[in-house]
């Protein structure tokens, strides 16, 4: 019960690189029992802060090539929590993409060049690309105001459809990307649930909310004495392909058979 039997205080760094490192440094100055990160810039800004502080990292992409763990079955140190495999799956995102749309041939891969984590999202979207004979062009989204910006140039690049890399400032921007794809006539492959819904023509990824979720058990159980070393990094076990029928028709799209027999929802 929150102000009872724990109370939490909560920092947003709004995406802005410097103010993860502030902030958690002002978390570890109120001395608490624990830190939850949601994200690597989160996570690796409270793993600067202290040694000593317990760590749960919630939705992180590659928490070893992060430098957070030492390995996901043994962690090591204060820090432990959820991945998200989001590296992982950006080759089944193109997959998916180039089977809604067999014509496609030129994509586009938003990515936000402030996290060190896009270098392995291009490195894996490239090798994917090939294998699929996809040309594939970055389009680099800094901030928000960027958007506007990185959509017209993929008009003008002829790009037929673009993937949004998992990143915090996509899922910020989560309802204004679907409108700014339509009025463009861009077909949008997203990484979750929360970045389809707004009107994302489709997504692949794991059930975010059940991750969160399962932060809290983790968390509990560091509360209740477990160190972090003690506790496994947990993958997620669930992933959902979404597809959304009314996108499709706006975008004069007729989604094949054999993908909507495979996707977990395909919402109107």
């Amino acid at each position: 019960m929150e102000g009872q039997t724990i109370i939490a205080e909560h920092r947003f760094p709004n995406e802005e690189p410097e103010r993860f490192r502030a902030m958690a440094a002002e978390l570890v100055a109120l001395k608490p029992d624990l830190l939850l990160a949601a994200g690597a810039s989160a996570a690796r800004a409270a793993k600067a802060a202290t040694t000593t502080v317990p760590i749960v990292f919630i939705v992180v992409p590659d928490p070893v090539a992060a430098g957070l763990v030492q390995s996901l079955a043994h962690p090591g140190g204060n820090v432990t929590g959820l991945t998200n495999f989001a590296v992982q799956l950006c080759a089944k995102r193109l997959e998916y993409l180039k089977e809604a749309i067999p014509s496609v041939s030129r994509v586009g891969l938003l990515v936000n060049p402030n996290v060190d984590i896009t270098r392995r999202y291009i490195e894996e979207s490239e090798a994917a690309a090939a294998q699929l004979r996809l040309t594939l062009q970055l389009v680099e989204v800094r901030t928000l105001g960027d958007l506007e910006r990185a959509f017209d140039t993929m008009v003008k690049s002829r790009l037929q459809a673009a993937v949004l890399a998992p990143d915090g400032l996509f899922f910020q921007a989560r309802a204004v990307i679907p409108k700014l794809a339509l009025a463009r006539r861009v077909p949008i492959c997203a990484y979750s649930r929360e970045t389809f819904e707004p009107g994302s023509l489709m997504s692949y990824g794991p059930d975010h909310l059940t991750i969160f979720r399962r932060a809290a058990i983790y968390a509990d159980k560091v509360l209740k004495g477990m160190k972090p070393t003690a506790l496994p990094v947990e993958q997620p076990t669930r992933f959902e392909l979404l597809v959304n029928l009314k996108t499709a028709r706006a975008l004069g799209l007729t989604l094949p058979q054999s993908l909507l027999l495979r996707a977990h929802e395909a919402v109107e």
